[in-house]
């Protein structure tokens, strides 16, 4: 006799986007979370579009505060260049020469590594169970909020791609797309859309 094998058919996996947040929704969870590090970390994925495995590890050396931008090293090894904000420098700065690693700006308490996303994680849980939140609202939300807000603020989606680092296009030639007239003009509107961060 024939042993029939059903073969189970998968279904493909819903891909969701994560909330964007209002800016004041951002604001009251940024002023609900403790810890400045902790703060800054979630303030600079909110404002520079940056996932949580991009701040944690963004190593003080890719912080150019004279051309006040960030060199990212996203998924798939590609390198982008983000905008910093003119109100998040004096903060960086602050927050470093508090512990002076000679490598992460967000390092753990033993200094071996850099913080641990489940760190952060738990940081922006408290900060929105503490704001009422709720639990669709993931650390992903702020880099979907840094997007919306720009898009709301009339920013290109083609300079918004570029800036999340969205792009299939190899990183060097992604570069060429943004300009320099480009990239100064992004800067401004960064720095009015989260100037009262800090």
């Amino acid at each position: 006799m024939a042993v029939v094998c059903k073969k189970k058919i998968r279904k493909p996996r819903q891909k969701r986007l994560p909330h964007s947040l209002t800016h004041s929704q951002v604001r009251a969870l940024l002023a609900a979370v403790r810890k400045t590090p902790y703060r800054l970390a979630l303030t600079l994925m909110y404002a520079c579009g940056l996932r949580t495995s991009e701040v944690i590890s963004l190593p003080v050396r890719q912080i150019d505060s004279n051309q006040m931008s960030l060199r990212i090293i996203g998924k798939g090894d590609k390198e982008r260049i983000v905008p910093l904000p003119d109100t998040l420098l004096e903060p960086m700065r602050e927050l470093w020469l508090m512990h002076r690693h000679p490598t992460w700006l967000f390092p753990n308490q033993q200094g071996s590594n850099h913080i641990p996303s489940s760190t952060l994680g738990k940081a922006f849980r408290l900060a929105c169970n503490a704001t009422g939140l709720t639990d669709d609202v993931k650390p992903h939300s702020m880099r979907h909020s840094f997007a919306s807000r720009l898009l709301e603020n009339g920013e290109s989606l083609r300079v918004v791609q570029i800036l999340l680092g969205h792009s299939s296009i190899r990183s060097t030639q992604i570069y060429t797309h943004l300009t320099e007239p480009l990239r100064h003009e992004a800067q401004d509107r960064i720095n009015a859309v989260f100037a009262d961060l800090m």
